[in-house]
């Protein structure tokens, strides 16, 4: 195969992988602007019975799962090595599927830089810091952050990819 004919793989990874790092970096900063306006365990309405900021930290999973445990290094170096394990398997499939822009390739975008983001807090901080807070229909729904909005996102993306129809598919 010709340089010239793996340029546009080339050029396609380099893409992906700044959406990757643009995903990381809007993580990073609004975890940053979060630390220096609103004190661990204190909250901003934005909307009131709607919509808060918050300040909190999360030992656990998605949804604060596994946060109780009476072993948290446990748990957390068990997190550590899964989302590590998950970061070379989507590389992997990125690397493979990336040869290209499309849905599949930027939902891979979304979940690494959103994988990387939530590792960053495990590595520096020891939990992950999360500050969007929603009420809706009065249930609270469990706080999160950009990285996992954008991993959910990119799941999400996964899912629909999975679900198209096969016409759709064969067109691409």
């Amino acid at each position: 195969m010709s340089s010239a004919s793996r340029s546009p793989a080339r050029f396609a990874h380099l893409k992906l992988l700044l959406i990757s790092l643009a995903v990381f970096i809007a993580d990073r900063l609004s975890k940053l602007w979060i630390i220096a306006h609103i004190p661990s365990g204190q909250d901003i309405t934005v909307i009131p019975r709607f919509f808060r900021l918050t300040h909190v930290y999360n030992n656990g999973a998605a949804f604060s799962l596994f946060a109780d445990t009476s072993s948290p290094d446990k748990v957390r170096l068990m997190l550590i090595t899964f989302t590590v394990i998950t970061i070379a398997i989507v590389l992997g499939v990125f690397w493979k599927a990336g040869r290209v822009i499309n849905t599949t390739s930027i939902a891979l975008a979304m979940i690494l830089g959103g994988a990387v983001g939530n590792l960053y807090d495990r590595l520096a901080y020891r939990y992950v810091i999360d500050f969007l807070a929603f009420n809706i229909f009065g249930y609270h729904y469990p706080d999160f952050n950009i990285a996992d909005s954008c991993i959910v996102i990119g799941a999400c993306l996964l899912l629909l990819e999975v679900f198209r129809s096969p016409k759709a598919l064969l067109a691409e």
